[in-house]
């Protein structure tokens, strides 16, 4: 690991020490990646265009890794071995912190997005990622085939967290079907791995935010800032009540407000590095995981159809997952900016 001038920051070494929360970083560039273990980060996060950008950033570090790569590789093949070598580098890196049941010293590798809907092929590659180390954590869309493939997964024993995942529906099928993996894993003498259930909670509020700029209802700014915590705070809740032991991954987070309304949950944090540096100017070390939401927000945010669909338990069948807006503006993303030009990548 190559040296840096760490800067401490207060908030997150008071999270992840005194609160059930865990931190993973939320990038896959070196220099940050640093920082974020320096500051109590105990994995990382990655996806298609993380692993594109830690590439393009820091050439020089990867080649002789890149030079590795069977020759004639291409397409597909090509995106996955380049996956592997970002994803196999840091699970090397985040080994002494390896904890399973604490959800510690993990790093993600993600399917291809360009398959969300095909549940076999998203099986036979997760098989193949979760081969590279026994604390890499396989991605998969909160899809209804990537819910199957995730349930697949969980009865094999991997690693797995669904992604992709905006809605409190979406969280709850990968609850559902962490718990079916587990006992068909049981019943094989399997032990099972690291579940996670994913919600996006900053990408919702992008959504939404556009959709009521659209359809201009009566939702304000600030209603619409508070959707995606509104939203993970259902699943935490239904979570309790249910018993499930898959961690709740809040993701793409826009502010450290949004972090902080989550202190003291029993979560794993994905915090991107421009979030970690915000989170150092929030002085009040308080758990808000308990404080509702208003419900007037509530109320108010309940006048669009799309904020409905995400914060209703029951608001999405699971075969229409993969048509929500924020689902395929995401998974856009992945294919556009990471995924492709991975295949691509020289």
């Amino acid at each position: 690991m190559i040296e840096n001038a760490h800067i401490e920051n207060a908030y997150l070494r008071w999270l992840t020490q005194h609160t059930p929360a865990v931190y993973w970083h939320d990038s896959a560039i070196r220099a940050q990646q640093l920082e974020g273990f320096y500051n109590g980060a105990a994995g990382i996060t990655t996806n298609p265009f993380l692993i594109y950008q830690a590439l393009s950033c820091d050439p020089g570090f990867w080649r002789e890794r890149v030079a590795g790569i069977p020759k004639g590789l291409a397409g597909d093949d090509r995106a996955e071995a380049l996956t592997r070598c970002v994803a196999a580098y840091y699970a090397a890196q985040a080994e002494p912190y390896y904890d399973l049941a604490k959800g510690r010293g993990f790093v993600c590798a993600q399917t291809n997005p360009n398959r969300t809907g095909d549940a076999a092929y998203m099986i036979a590659q997760a098989e193949r990622l979760a081969s590279w180390a026994k604390n890499i954590c396989v991605k998969l869309p909160a899809t209804r085939a990537g819910i199957e493939a995730y349930e697949e997964c969980v009865a094999r024993g991997h690693n797995v967290a669904a992604t992709v995942s905006f809605t409190v529906a979406q969280a709850l099928r990968a609850g559902e079907a962490r718990e079916r993996g587990k006992k068909r894993a049981a019943a094989n003498g399997v032990k099972p791995g690291l579940g996670i259930a994913v919600l996006m909670v900053g990408r919702l509020d992008d959504y939404l935010r556009d959709v009521a700029q659209d359809s201009a209802p009566r939702v304000r700014e600030g209603d619409i800032v508070q959707a995606g915590i509104a939203c993970i705070k259902r699943a935490y809740g239904i979570f309790g009540e249910r018993g499930y032991d898959t961690f709740l991954m809040p993701a793409g987070f826009r502010a450290a407000r949004q972090v902080a309304d989550l202190a003291g949950a029993r979560m794993i944090l994905s915090i991107a590095p421009a979030i970690a540096e915000a989170v150092r100017d929030i002085a009040a070390l308080e758990e808000r995981i308990h404080v509702p939401v208003d419900p007037g927000t509530i109320d108010r945010l309940y006048a669009m159809p799309e904020f409905r669909k995400a914060y209703e338990p029951d608001g999405m069948a699971p075969e229409e997952f993969i048509t929500y807006g924020a689902a395929n503006r995401t998974t856009g993303q992945f294919v556009h900016d990471g995924w492709n030009p991975l295949a691509a990548m020289e």
